[in-house]
């Protein structure tokens, strides 16, 4: 699994890597979470607004913090 948390490093961002990184712990995973700031890589998968996440490839979420709940249930799926 591969878990990425976009953004150039606002707060928001920080704040869903951080739940991210907390949700993953909970759920007992060994995955890494990966922090992208390159814009590009944003561009390459149509992200818009940030903060975003992505589990393998597919975007999730843009625009919003998620709730460490709220990623559990993604990462669950």
């Amino acid at each position: 699994m591969r878990i990425q948390v976009f953004g150039p490093g606002c707060a928001k961002c920080k704040q869903l890597e951080q739940n991210t990184r907390a949700a993953v712990q909970d759920l007992g995973l060994d995955v890494e979470v990966e922090k992208v700031e390159d814009v590009r890589e944003m561009v390459k998968l149509r992200i818009l607004s940030t903060p975003a996440l992505a589990v393998d490839g597919q975007v999730k979420s843009t625009g919003k913090v998620l709730s460490v709940q709220e990623i559990k249930q993604y990462l669950s799926a």
